[in-house]
């Protein structure tokens, strides 16, 4: 049997698995508490997923988003870190199977985060492009890149507009944001890179089965986004769904066809559980469904936070909490605090989510934001959401870095390095058999 080689303690194990939002937060509220705290991620960085996009469109440097988690918890003298995969669970011997042995804990956190919802449509999960880790997010780099490259070469108009096609599916944050910022590569990259491409054979469209883009913001921020997407050039798309997808043309319910060979999917997420879990807990959204506590259904010692926990006594979320950011990260720091009670034999307390506000940005000042039953829009909007998300960036070093990066786009209208790093960048479906989300 291989062996971890994680130190034997007298004091209670907690075993959390991911080093997201969620998982950081949990380890780090633990840090004074009576306990051995062993964290496992299958990569060894947290990744600031709300600015994954700016890295897939030449906006950011990956290293920028990145922090080691070593870093994060090199004070941490009660915390034990292992990048490792999880593959299952015996919860009758409180064993946690893993890539590099079985971890024995006393108190186990799912913190797993979730995946690129294809709603079981294969065929577009074979061809399009999803975007939940930092591989996949340059190599969309290096695939958008290269298409322009290979652009050049060609003559005919025809040819060439499915290369500068691109689609976003999914009319929420991060689709928007997405859009804005293709929208924004279009007008001032295209030209300067590209002189020879007209700007007219390059397209962005927003495509949403819903009434309207950001569905969970009101419906007076819905309304300016979709004119602000509409202002620099992106052709929204509402009630409208993409039923079929084989990597070169695009199939809507309209019945209307688009060509592109690139359709880049944030139309949804999905949970990702560990085998071993009881079936009837595990939702078809994969989700694992959850007490106030955030304990699973049948369990006093395993919870779930985050992305994968579906906790549905909240009568303002009977769906569930939204998978963000801000709901892992309050789960985790209130697992924290019920872990200390527990241990103590006292009373747990129940969660509670405090909406923050939501945000999303267009573009160049161009953003909207709701915060505390306030709604702001243009550049104010623009200037609250890089704030909240440069000061949400872990490290001095990537705050600063990513602070000099706006200020210097800002001012010359340029993006980061536009380089291919791969000669194999192109190949999406290969890079999704292979590494996954």
């Amino acid at each position: 049997m291989i062996q971890p080689n994680i130190p034997e303690s007298a004091q209670p194990r907690v075993v959390i698995v991911g080093g997201g939002f969620g998982g950081i937060n949990l380890a780090k509220q633990l840090k004074h508490a009576p306990v051995q705290v062993v964290l496992l991620d299958r990569n060894n960085y947290h990744l600031f997923q709300p600015l994954l996009y700016q890295v897939s469109t030449a906006g950011l440097e990956p290293d920028s988003i990145a922090f080691p988690l070593r870093g994060i918890f090199s004070k941490q003298k009660n915390l034990v870190f292992r990048m490792a995969e999880v593959t299952g669970v015996r919860t009758a011997d409180n064993i946690l199977e893993t890539g590099i042995g079985e971890i024995r804990y006393d108190y186990l956190v799912f913190a797993t985060g979730s995946n690129t919802n294809f709603f079981g449509n294969k065929a577009i999960e074979q061809h399009a492009i999803g975007m939940k880790s930092l591989i996949e997010a340059v190599q969309i780099r290096n695939y958008v890149v290269k298409q322009f490259e290979e652009s050049l070469l060609l003559k005919d108009p025809e040819e060439i507009k499915p290369k500068l096609n691109f689609i976003m599916v999914g009319g929420g944050p991060t689709g928007v944001e997405l859009a804005g910022a293709f929208a924004e590569l279009r007008k001032y990259i295209m030209p300067k890179d590209y002189p020879t491409l007209p700007q007219s054979l390059m397209e962005v469209y927003l495509i949403e089965a819903g009434p309207r883009v950001l569905a969970s913001f009101s419906e007076k921020t819905s309304e300016h986004t979709m004119k602000a997407l509409q202002d620099v050039g992106v052709k929204v798309l509402v009630n409208t769904g993409v039923k079929e997808y084989d990597g070169n043309t695009a199939i809507l319910s309209t019945g209307e066809k688009i060509q592109s060979q690139s359709l880049l999917w944030s139309a949804g997420v999905k949970g990702v559980p560990v085998a071993g879990l009881p079936q009837d807990i595990i939702l078809p959204n994969g989700r694992i469904l959850v007490n106030e506590f955030n304990q699973l259904k049948g369990f006093n010692n395993i919870f779930a936070i985050g992305d994968i926990a579906q906790m549905t006594n909240d009568p303002r979320f009977p769906k569930g909490y939204p998978m963000v950011a801000q709901v892992a990260i309050q789960q985790g720091k209130n697992l924290a605090h019920n872990l200390r009670l527990m241990m103590e034999n006292k009373t747990m307390k129940g969660f509670y989510y405090k909406d923050l506000g939501s945000m999303a940005t267009i573009g160049r000042n161009r953003a909207v934001a709701e915060i505390f039953n306030t709604r702001l829009s243009g550049y104010i909007a623009w200037m609250v959401w890089m704030v909240v998300h440069l000061m949400s960036l872990l490290g001095f070093r990537n705050k600063l870095v990513v602070f000099i990066n706006w200020f210097y786009r800002y001012f010359t209208f340029d993006r980061g390095t536009r380089i291919i790093i791969k000669r194999g960048a192109a190949n999406i479906v290969k890079l999704r058999q292979t590494v996954g989300s």
